[in-house]
């Protein structure tokens, strides 16, 4: 628990592109005290995390709560997640799933022939996707770039602005998106 409660305590502070004596100064906890918490030498005290979650904008229930449980190394089809929005022909299956010790996901999406979907902007500015294609032809747009990706083929890029997914074909497209976190 230490070891993960550290890590996370680093990732935190790396987030917000902190120095160890920057962290120092808002919190008033020493810098050799948070490097020696970030490498697990210590396990933090209550008030030592206290101070950090009062920095950090969140209660020590939610700070745990992130390193408490690790991820499921294997997720079952059957523990896989489907939502499907019917009204657009889109089916989304969380393959691997997020999780807060993760900064990747998979998931598997597939589109019923002439389905469009438009989204205005990414969740995260800057988030990380990998696009694959398994199955039938896929119109994706984005940065005012139109790619069209047959079976196959794989589009990676960051995704700052409007995105759009269209399937084209006459069939469905069946496609993996790998989500990475900036």
């Amino acid at each position: 628990m230490d070891t993960r409660l550290g890590a996370r305590l680093a990732e935190l502070r790396a987030e917000r592109g902190w120095s160890l004596g920057e962290l120092a100064e808002r919190s008033g906890v020493s810098r050799s005290t948070l490097s020696r918490a970030e490498r697990a030498e210590v396990s933090p005290t209550a008030s030592l995390l206290n101070r950090l979650c009062a920095v950090y904008g969140r209660t020590m229930s939610q700070l745990l709560s992130e390193v408490e449980q690790e991820p499921a190394l294997l997720v079952r089809a059957a523990e896989q997640h489907v939502w499907e929005d019917r009204s657009s022909g889109f089916v989304r299956r969380s393959v691997s799933p997020p999780h807060a010790g993760l900064r990747g996901e998979l998931v598997e999406g597939r589109l019923a022939a002439g389905a469009d979907i438009a989204y205005d902007r990414p969740p995260v500015p800057g988030l990380e996707q990998h696009i694959w294609v398994l199955e039938g032809v896929l119109q994706v747009t984005a940065q005012d770039i139109e790619h069209r990706l047959d079976a196959g083929d794989c589009l990676r890029l960051r995704v700052w602005g409007p995105t759009r997914f269209r399937c084209t074909g006459a069939e469905e497209v069946r496609y993996v998106l790998a989500v990475v976190l900036p």
